[in-house]
């Protein structure tokens, strides 16, 4: 009687155990690229923007909580919408190209909803004086 006891048990804990994965959801994001070049910019642009198109294919609402540049040159836009599993979300990125003849090799971190996860961006180009 008690090894058909202990037996039940062991069942019963094990789909607990299996409905508690099977309730875990969690957001996954794939970006269509990572890396953008810009090429050859001329200084007098002003200022030149790019989009970075992302898809939410996990199975919560992704969050984005907050974009960072690696400098005040790069002004990075997204939504504070979340985006729904299956749906696709954009971060625009614009670099200004006044007063940085040069080379262009920014990087834009982005933090999420995402456990133990940041992705991270990357532009570059060279900026052509006037």
């Amino acid at each position: 009687m008690k090894k058909i006891g202990f037996i039940l048990l062991t069942l019963m804990l094990s789909a607990g155990f299996v409905a508690a994965q099977d309730a875990k959801k969690e957001p996954k994001v794939v970006f269509t690229k990572t890396v953008h070049d810009f090429g050859k910019v001329a200084e007098s642009a002003g200022s030149v923007s790019c989009e970075f198109t992302f898809k939410n294919t996990g199975t919560a609402p992704f969050i984005i909580q907050r974009v960072q540049a690696s400098c005040g040159c790069t002004t990075p836009e997204y939504t504070s919408e979340p985006v729904l599993p299956g749906k696709e979300g954009k971060i625009k990125v614009t670099y200004s190209t006044t007063g940085r003849p040069g080379t262009i090799n920014k990087d834009i971190t982005i933090f999420s909803n995402v456990p133990d996860s940041i992705y991270r961006l990357n532009i570059k180009g060279e900026v052509v004086r006037k």
